[in-house]
């Protein structure tokens, strides 16, 4: 894991890598956050949610919300939502959907495929992503905002240091 600024960057090998990156991130979580996560389909979206669920202590099922659009959860006095607007044809359908009022300061908001309300949602305070690289994912956490700098600065503050070379 390399950390520089407001940017964290890693490989991700496996499955098994990917949970622990979400688990590890969900040190940083707080209210307000919106993360937008991109990659191609089967890239590892769902998983790296479904660990960032795990660390902040949610046991039940995680799945993609492919076809209900948005999964809510309750965790750790937060509320979860995991939206996927892959089938979104119109912008527009975001305003229809009445998911605006989801983003507020109690809830944390990861939008997969957000170029599909591109200028509807709000802006991200973090931008993750995950492509593929080698046999497994090149990560890359992007803080866009204050909030999601303070919040990226939270993890990197823990993150051991790798010794001096």
């Amino acid at each position: 894991m390399h950390s520089q600024d407001h940017t964290l960057t890693a490989y991700l090998p496996d499955e098994a890598a990917t949970l622990a990156m979400g688990e590890m991130l969900a040190q940083a979580v707080r209210g307000g956050l919106t993360v937008y996560l991109q990659g191609d389909l089967g890239a590892g979206k769902t998983t790296l949610t479904r660990g960032l669920l795990r660390g902040l202590g949610y046991t039940g099922r995680v799945k993609s919300p492919t076809y209900t659009l948005v999964e809510p959860y309750t965790v750790s006095n937060l509320y979860f939502h995991h939206f996927d607007l892959y089938r979104f044809a119109d912008p527009l359908e975001w305003e229809d959907a009445g998911f605006r009022d989801m983003f507020n300061p109690d809830s944390v908001c990861l939008v997969e495929w957000p170029d599909k309300a591109e200028g509807l949602l709000p802006a991200p305070d973090w931008r993750i992503s995950l492509e593929p690289e080698a046999e497994g994912r090149a990560f890359q956490l992007v803080a866009g905002t204050p909030h999601g700098a303070a919040c990226l600065a939270i993890l990197t503050a823990s993150a051991p240091t790798p010794p001096a070379a």
